[in-house]
């Protein structure tokens, strides 16, 4: 075994027996379903300390531990990808769009090709280099299944600057969500620590040794005592922020499968309400806002991502109930 390489240990808790050994480890690791089969057949997952061959589908058992051994990355050799991009601002140095649910910031393992960063090597000459291989650019992310605004630095010192303004919080980060439930307060101010959940890899959780994650959350609409939209205003970028702390407040987003149970809607509700939800096939959530003193020129920046059709559809249903 090559000691340089990462592995990961993942024990099989109660709530997972019985499921396919592929599909339990993807949910419990960092690690795509793909990813896992192409470690299964390559013999890089060990069962209860031992080197056996593993099916993917076999069913595992609770208090099951398998060790994934992942083999050190090789740099990518990215090709540019004519993929059209929404682009809110750009200069010589920076460049804004607005992602649209579905498409991964940079590329990974499971994610090789249709990333931003695909898009944006088309489309600028000169982001090679800034980075690193695999994530020329970027200075900030959005989850995949998140839509809106994302800075990318074009220049090396644009890249330092943005850098520093996201490290000292001077970033305006505006979102909006859409959630199950109805909130007591009109806004309230979330502080609660974030880290990896002790045994699902792939889910942060409120975890006292967490790093510090801070939101501002305001009610801009409840819908009957059913449903709400909210604005967040991030003041840290722990990863899945804003849908670890509105499911802590019992306002889990609708369409999260990671955070929130399953939603059957009442027979009661409108059918516009039956269809908006039957489209959505990811989380309400959208980078609305992005504003910030330009690093290079001191101007004053401010992006405002217009709402996509599935959240748009949304929210008129909800408005309309």
């Amino acid at each position: 075994m090559n000691h340089s390489q990462e592995s990961l240990s993942i024990t099989i808790p109660e709530d997972m027996m019985g499921r396919r050994l592929d599909h339990a480890l993807a949910h419990l690791s960092d690690v795509s379903r793909s990813r896992i089969k192409e470690l299964l057949k390559n013999g890089c997952i060990e069962q209860n300390n031992r080197n056996s061959m593993l099916k993917a589908s076999t069913a595992v058992c609770a208090g099951d531990s398998f060790m994934i051994n992942l083999p050190d990355n090789r740099p990518m050799e990215l090709i540019p990808e004519a993929i059209t991009l929404d682009i809110l601002f750009e200069d010589e140095h920076l460049l804004v769009v607005n992602k649209p649910a579905g498409m991964v910031v940079h590329p990974s393992h499971g994610h090789g090709t249709g990333t931003l960063v695909h898009a944006l090597l088309h489309h600028c000459e000169s982001l090679p280099g800034i980075n690193g291989v695999e994530r020329p650019g970027i200075v900030h992310r959005i989850d995949k299944d998140t839509s809106g605004s994302l800075v990318v630095a074009k220049t090396e010192a644009a890249h330092h600057g943005m850098v520093a303004l996201f490290s000292q919080h001077d970033i305006n980060r505006q979102y909006l969500a859409w959630c199950k439930g109805v909130s007591r307060w009109n806004h309230q101010r979330i502080e609660q620590p974030i880290a990896r959940h002790p045994h699902h890899r792939q889910k942060m959780a409120i975890v006292s040794t967490g790093k510090m994650a801070i939101t501002d959350a305001e009610v801009e609409c409840r819908f009957e005592h059913l449903f709400s939209r909210m604005r967040l205003t991030l003041h840290t970028g722990r990863t899945h922020q804003i849908r670890v702390h509105l499911a802590a407040e019992g306002l889990p987003i609708l369409g999260d499968t990671t955070y929130a149970r399953n939603f059957n809607p009442s027979k009661s509700l409108p059918e516009s309400i039956h269809n908006a939800l039957g489209q959505l096939t990811r989380q309400a959530l959208h980078a609305e806002i992005l504003g910030f003193v330009h690093p290079i020129t001191q101007e004053n920046i401010f992006c405002q991502a217009p709402l996509p059709e599935d959240l748009a559809t949304l929210n008129h249903a909800l408005e309309h109930m």
